[in-house]
C-alpha cells in the first residue's frame, strides 16, 4: 500500500511539473512575436496563396527589405512583377512586354505588409491551441468583441514552429477569398528587391509618374 501511495505521489508531482511547463496560446504568440522581426530594416520573404471562388488559387511571392519590396505573381501563366522603393513603383507585364512606372502609392508594400497580421494577435483575438504536434502548435484565433477593426478577418489559424517560435503559416478568409501566408524566411538580399532597368530594355515603357 505504501508503494502505491509513493507511486501516486510521484505521478501527481509529474503532472504538476508538466502543467507548469505547458504554454498557453497567448504565451506562444508572444514568443512568436519576439522571434519574428517585422519593423525597421528587417527582411522578410513569404509566399501568399489566394483561393478565389471560381477562379481558383493564385500564388504570389513577396520580398521586403527595409522600404523596398518586390511582388511576383503569375497571371494566365505569364509573370507580373512589381518593385517598389517607397518613392517609385515599377510593374512589368510579361504578357504585353510592358513596363509601367508610377509613383509609389503603397500598393506593393501592402502585399508584403500583411506580415503585420502576425503581430498583436492576442490583443485583438480570443486565441486557443487547436492542435499540437511534435514540431508545431496550431493556434485558433477568433476575433474578439472588443476588436472594432472591420478589415480584420473573423477567424485566423496560425501555425508556429516549436523551438524557434517562427510562424510557419497564417490562414484567414477575407472578402470571400481564403488567404494563406506561408514559407516565411528572413533571408532577403538587396538584389532580390531592386529593380534593374537593363533587364527589361526591350519592354515598352509607360511612364505614369505625376499622374493622378
Amino acid at each position: 500500500m505504501l508503494t502505491m501511495k509513493r507511486f501516486f505521489a510521484v505521478f501527481a508531482a509529474l503532472a504538476v511539473a508538466i502543467s507548469a511547463s505547458a504554454q498557453t496560446a497567448e504565451e506562444i504568440l508572444a514568443r512568436m512575436e519576439e522571434a519574428f522581426p517585422t519593423e525597421g530594416t528587417e527582411a522578410l520573404c513569404m509566399t501568399i496563396d489566394m483561393k478565389i471562388p471560381i477562379l481558383g488559387t493564385m500564388t504570389t511571392k513577396a520580398w521586403t527589405l527595409g522600404n523596398k519590396t518586390r511582388v511576383d505573381a503569375k497571371v494566365m501563366g505569364k509573370q507580373m512583377i512589381t518593385w517598389s522603393d517607397g518613392t517609385t513603383e515599377w510593374t512589368y507585364n510579361e504578357a504585353k512586354n510592358e513596363l509601367e512606372i508610377a509613383d509609389d502609392k503603397g500598393t506593393s508594400s501592402q502585399d508584403s505588409g500583411d506580415a503585420e497580421m502576425f503581430t498583436g494577435v492576442a490583443d485583438d483575438y480570443d486565441v486557443s491551441i487547436k492542435k499540437e504536434t511534435a514540431d508545431t502548435w496550431v493556434i485558433q484565433c477568433k476575433k474578439s468583441k472588443n476588436n472594432k477593426n472591420k478589415d480584420d478577418p473573423k477567424n485566423m489559424e496560425i501555425v508556429v514552429a516549436k523551438g524557434t517560435y517562427y510562424p510557419i503559416s497564417l490562414s484567414a478568409k477575407m472578402s470571400g477569398v481564403k488567404v494563406t501566408m506561408r514559407d516565411l524566411s528572413f533571408d532577403v538580399t538587396e538584389e532580390q528587391v531592386t529593380f534593374y532597368p537593363e533587364k527589361y530594355a526591350s519592354a515598352k515603357v509607360i511612364d505614369k509618374r505625376g499622374s493622378k
